[in-house]
């Protein structure tokens, strides 16, 4: 999670929410429940219909007819459902009005947050400066049908300054990592282990890929026999190249398989905060449609939030459908790509527009036909108090609401 967007990107964000353009570019939205804006897509692409919520320009010609513009259908939530894949039973109406089957998520949980807490206090103390996830809150999640817990790290406690990112791990940190981890695959479930620095190393960007590759190595070597463990490269670069975060994710790639680690999935983000919404305007989708592993299973990381700048800080969401709206590029791209994606970051507030957004969001990634094998909530975790997206048990701000309504139902 991010703190802020520029105000250039801010205000040019909510004036295209606010006032759309005469003609829709590729890859914005042309139709959907809820849209009022043009159905008119630029010249070379049509508008094409993925669900009721939303309908999308894509460049080329409509293969089913003419092309441009194709509207979008009026709908009621009895409408017969459409005859998208699925793994499962079509959902009720009220789960996804748009109708179709959905493909349930392999990953699904929420990040455990706590032990990168104090970053200014390096090491710090445990207990007062940061701590590890509760025991208690890892077993009442596996209980509602939770299988995957997020676990962000300092990447400067785990490997101290004084001995440089290649230099030996800090054994007490390291211990702690590891009975966490443990414990959750213990339970059945996985443990995703991220550096939580994007890309930031003892105050500067990371320049070395060489480096980085080594230390991903010495931490792979320390998790390799436990297949449930999944490694998230590091958590949302930001203010680098797209070229830049995909080349150190690439060489982390590649020394994690070299490691003997041939069973995870790995997880790789991109720049800007590797935010689903601006995953193509970012230049993201150029530089990771070129990822690759020897093994297969990779995944793309990208979050949302679903406030007006996606930054995850405010409870107020856009719009009831600003969820499946933000999603529908990356979603188009990855399938375009033949990737697969894993949203590592959602959060919103315990309201009635952030709860049907939440759905709408989940909706679309279910009904991607397998494209998104993952889907975590920010955040549980010991400290988060008051936090309006606190579903830490038994009374974070999300419990009551966000947990039954709209986080549930996808299980």
């Amino acid at each position: 999670m991010r703190s802020s967007l520029s105000a250039f990107t801010t205000l040019a964000v909510l004036t295209s929410l606010i006032a759309p353009a005469a003609a829709v570019g590729v890859w914005g939205q042309c139709g959907g429940i809820g849209y009022s804006g043009s159905t008119v897509c630029d010249s070379g692409s049509y508008c094409k219909y993925s669900n009721d919520w939303y309908s999308q320009c894509l460049p080329g010609s409509d293969p089913n007819g003419p092309s441009n513009p194709t509207p979008t259908p009026t709908v009621t939530p009895s409408s017969t459902p459409s005859s998208s894949t699925s793994t499962a039973p079509a959902p009720t109406s009220s789960l996804c009005p748009s109708g179709g089957g959905l493909t349930k998520f392999k990953y699904f949980g929420v990040n455990q947050s706590g032990a990168e807490f104090g970053n200014n206090k390096i090491p710090g103390v445990l207990g007062t400066d940061y701590t590890w996830p509760s025991p208690s809150s890892i077993d009442y999640f596996v209980g509602k049908g939770f299988n995957t817990f997020r676990i962000p790290f300092q990447l400067e406690r785990l490997s101290p300054p004084a001995q440089g990112i290649t230099g030996s791990f800090d054994a007490t940190y390291l211990n702690g990592l590891k009975t966490i981890v443990n414990y959750i695959t213990n339970k059945g479930a996985y443990a995703a282990i991220e550096p939580h620095n994007s890309l930031i190393y003892n105050g500067a960007v990371l320049s070395s890929t060489a480096d980085f590759a080594t230390w991903w190595k010495n931490l792979a070597n320390e998790f390799k026999s436990n297949t449930r463990v999944i490694f998230d490269i590091m958590n949302e670069p930001h203010d680098v190249p797209a070229s830049t975060a995909f080349n150190f994710n690439q060489a982390a790639v590649n020394a994690i398989r070299a490691s003997g680690a041939t069973q995870q999935l790995i997880l790789v983000e991109g720049t800007a905060w590797t935010g689903a919404w601006s995953w193509v305007s970012s230049g993201n989708a150029d530089a990771f449609k070129a990822i690759q592993d020897p093994n297969n299973n990779v995944a793309i990381q990208m979050h949302q939030y679903l406030d007006s700048d996606s930054s995850g800080t405010s409870a107020t969401c856009v719009s009831s459908t600003i969820g499946a709206e933000r999603l529908q590029a990356a979603t188009a791209w990855l399938k375009a790509n033949n990737l697969k994606g894993f949203l590592g970051e959602m959060g919103a507030g315990s309201n009635d527009v952030c709860i049907a957004a939440i759905k709408g969001a989940l909706c679309t990634l279910q009904q991607a036909g397998g494209q998104w094998i993952g889907f975590l909530w920010w955040a549980a975790g010991p400290w988060w108090g008051t936090y309006f997206q606190s579903l830490e048990p038994p009374n974070g701000a999300s419990i009551s609401r966000v947990l039954p309504e709209a986080l549930l139902p996808f299980l």
